[in-house]
């Protein structure tokens, strides 16, 4: 089902002509006196005359931007492609996400070329990860439900870096690293862009264990026969009005020289309606990526697995397809979660955190050292922090690290708070809580209800946990940007992964 994009990485530090790609690449960037060619391998005399032309060619450096120019005898290739990175200062060198976003902005649109070369300056190894992130986001295309591919463009599949650091030891793991984040974020994205006729609970399942082959890691299914068996009512109760029946899906990586333990619960919505709590008509199309968590979730043990890390970590997919029905829940059920707790569903639009809840049930009874979900779970978060920043919320042990992990990969998280006097909204009159509270601040309010079903550890105290909200960052209804594509975005991937990175350094 997910047909993965790959991306050959390589490094090299000398003579462009070696390398004999379609295209090379230099960076400008916006200076304060106008646009500034970055340090690149041509000579000094074609870079002067290149610098002094960049005004005259149109050329700010303005970040997405990216000119093709014929290309120099000196570097062995037809196209030499002038690449924005953005606002520059004097001796102030460019951040990691800067030559990320430059190097994916410039792989995304040489899309058609088979090879480019990317000459951004590099410092240090970090600099070189940054630019080889960058190009394996860069690289994606999904393009597998069309019957031609007249007029598409294949994406890039193989990207030499040009820096003097080529030579370094450091340089193959980071290579293969950028390599392997790539896939698994362009694994997420493609699976958030399936459209719901191919992707539902069942099949959702299916493409867990076809990407999880040649992995060590063990994949576990419970169908809608064993979920009610076992008494997964958030679950079986957000699924029953679909013909296609919901699925829990675990996804375990747990190696023997494992120091920390992780689960990571995902919401898998593969289609929202709403329910009977019915959606508007607009815009409903996009509930097909109401499954980015999971993907997310899924997609990151597998990265983590195939880097080898000594971390167990466990995914915990919690898939159903919220449609009306005759056998759907109605406003005013009450539900039994997997654990006992009963549940007043107000609203079955609010169905995410029904599914969640049992998730995050099952994953406390494992007693992890963190419990992490992920959720495309509100539409207050888009009103909170917009389009591209995820909330997270919860345990500050676990928001801290994770802030600091998003920072280190690049993207756009911000902690929110968990007000006490939301918890009385979430009261209910016939159960132990109701699935729907304070409208305001509405991100928060689901948080606080998905903190009920945290369990405690073998410590007796609650289980550090985070929840992150990814409703605006993990689809992107306008134009590409950076290494971002349209639609699926496969956000969050990336900062799970610096996060278990972080947690085993200081472990």
């Amino acid at each position: 089902m997910v047909k993965n994009t790959e991306i050959n990485l390589s490094a090299i530090a000398r003579d462009l002509k070696k390398a004999a790609s379609d295209a090379v690449v230099i960076g400008v960037g916006q200076g304060a006196d106008g646009p500034v060619l970055l340090e690149n391998p041509l000579t000094a005399k074609s870079a002067e005359a290149l610098a002094d032309s960049l005004k005259v060619l149109g050329i700010t450096g303005a970040a997405d931007q990216a000119v093709r120019l014929p290309g120099l005898p000196e570097t062995g290739s037809g196209v030499l492609v002038l690449a924005g990175v953005g606002k520059v200062s004097d001796g102030q060198r460019l951040s990691g996400e800067a030559l990320r976003r430059a190097a994916g902005s410039a792989v995304r649109q040489l899309a058609g070329l088979p090879s480019v070369t990317l000459a951004f300056p590099t410092a240090d190894v970090a600099d070189v990860a940054a630019v080889a992130e960058g190009a394996a986001l860069g690289a994606y295309s999904f393009t597998e439900h069309r019957s031609s591919k007249n007029g598409l463009k294949d994406p890039v599949s193989k990207v030499t870096i040009f820096t003097e650091l080529a030579g370094n030891k450091e340089l193959e793991p980071v290579l293969k690293r950028a390599g392997l984040l790539g896939r698994a974020v362009n694994a997420t994205r493609s699976l958030v862009n399936q459209p719901p006729s191919h992707l539902y609970p069942e099949s959702f399942a299916d493409a867990a264990r076809e990407l999880s082959k040649g992995l060590p890691v063990k994949v576990t299914v419970w169908d809608e026969k064993r979920l009610e068996k076992e008494g997964f009512g958030g679950i079986m109760g957000v699924g029953k009005g679909s013909a296609r029946q919901p699925r829990l899906v675990k996804v375990e990586y747990a190696p023997a020289k494992a120091t920390r333990k992780i689960a990571l619960v995902g919401k898998g919505i593969t289609f929202d309606t709403g329910g009977i709590s019915i959606k508007p008509a607009l815009g409903m199309g996009d509930m097909k990526s109401d499954m980015a968590g999971a993907a997310v979730v899924l997609n990151t043990v597998l990265a983590l697995a195939g880097l080898g890390l000594p971390v167990k970590a466990t995914a915990w997919l919690c898939i159903a397809e919220n449609m009306p029905s005759g056998a759907a829940s109605r406003p005013a059920d009450v539900l039994t979660m997997f654990g006992g707790k009963t549940v007043e569903v107000l609203n079955t639009d609010a169905e995410g955190r029904l599914v969640m809840a049992d998730g995050i049930v099952a994953a406390s009874q494992e007693y992890p050292d963190a419990i992490i979900d992920v959720a495309t779970l509100t539409g207050a978060q888009l009103i909170a922090l917009g389009n591209r920043t995820a909330g997270v919320m919860g345990t500050d042990s676990v928001t801290g690290p994770l802030k600091a992990a998003a920072d280190r990969a690049g993207e756009l998280i911000w902690p929110m708070p968990l007000p006490e006097e939301l918890r009385p909204s979430l009261d209910s009159q016939v159960a132990d809580l109701a699935n729907i509270g304070e409208r305001h601040g509405g991100m928060m309010t689901a948080a606080v209800f998905l903190r009920e079903f945290v369990g405690k550890g073998k410590d007796g105290q609650p289980i550090p946990w985070a929840h992150i909200d990814i409703a605006g960052p993990s689809f992107n209804n306008g134009a590409p940007y950076g290494y971002t594509p349209k639609q699926g975005t496969g956000c969050t991937v990336r900062t799970l992964v610096a996060y278990v990175e972080d947690l085993l350094a200081v472990a």
